[in-house]
């Protein structure tokens, strides 16, 4: 995701929560909150409205939300959760100390009206993502939402992996954890190996994430690397 893409979606994420706090918003005031111009705000509520938020405008002064609209549970799948923490992540390696925090602070809020099993499984997938900062690194896989909602099910994949010399096995996969170095890699528990292995979902030609659940590893994601000091 490229940081143009991660700034308008911590944005767009802000303005929702401002909109849930303040009754009248106009195009102005969120143009000077977000040093954006208000053609951009302009796009930013079409955006939310396709969504399927019920913004009002109010001729003469500005946008609200409908009486009695409030944020509800469904509205935020659990892979648009996912895909909301690793935008997170992305976010935390700003080198803008007050972008960081207006988003962490957004996230928050956007937790705090989730069902409490999605709340758990965003908190664990949040634990068991890393992102390191790549220059012009590729992102040519489809794969990454699927595997972070196995992930977080503990629920088992089935792959047809291509290696780094072209070979190709199937394999059943317990995945583990989610992170980025030069592109994004999977860690998971490998049956056919019989041990923990990086896969890159870019080299993965075909998968189905199955019925059948496993048991959680039972470590964090420092004492993965502490204990098995793997490297991609």
């Amino acid at each position: 995701m490229e940081y143009s893409e991660v700034n308008r979606l911590s944005r767009l994420t802000a303005i929702l929560v401002r909109f849930q706090t303040k009754r009248i918003i106009t195009a102005t005031e969120l143009s000077e909150k977000f040093q954006v111009s208000k053609r951009t705000i302009y796009r930013d509520v079409k955006a939310l409205e396709k969504a399927g938020v019920p913004i009002l405008t109010e001729e003469g002064k500005g946008y609200s939300l409908m009486e009695g609209y409030r944020i509800p549970p469904v509205m935020f799948t659990e892979k648009q959760v996912n895909a909301l923490i690793l935008a997170e992540q992305l976010v935390l390696k700003s080198k803008d100390t007050s972008f960081v925090q207006d988003y962490a602070e957004a996230i928050d809020k956007i937790k705090s009206i989730l069902r409490y099993t999605i709340q758990d499984k965003a908190n664990l997938l949040a634990d068991r993502t890393q992102y390191d900062e790549a220059l012009n690194q590729e992102r040519n896989s489809s794969n990454l939402s699927d595997l972070q909602n196995a992930l977080t099910n503990y629920k088992l994949v089935k792959i047809r992996y291509v290696n780094k010399e072209g070979s190709t096995t199937d394999r059943i996969i317990e995945p583990f954890a989610v992170l980025s170095a030069e592109n994004w890699y999977l860690i998971a528990w490998c049956r056919l190996r019989k041990e923990f292995r990086f896969f890159r979902p870019d080299r993965i030609q075909k998968m189905e994430v199955l019925s059948e659940n496993f048991d959680p590893h039972k470590l964090t994601l420092q004492e993965y690397f502490d204990k098995y000091q793997s490297a991609p």
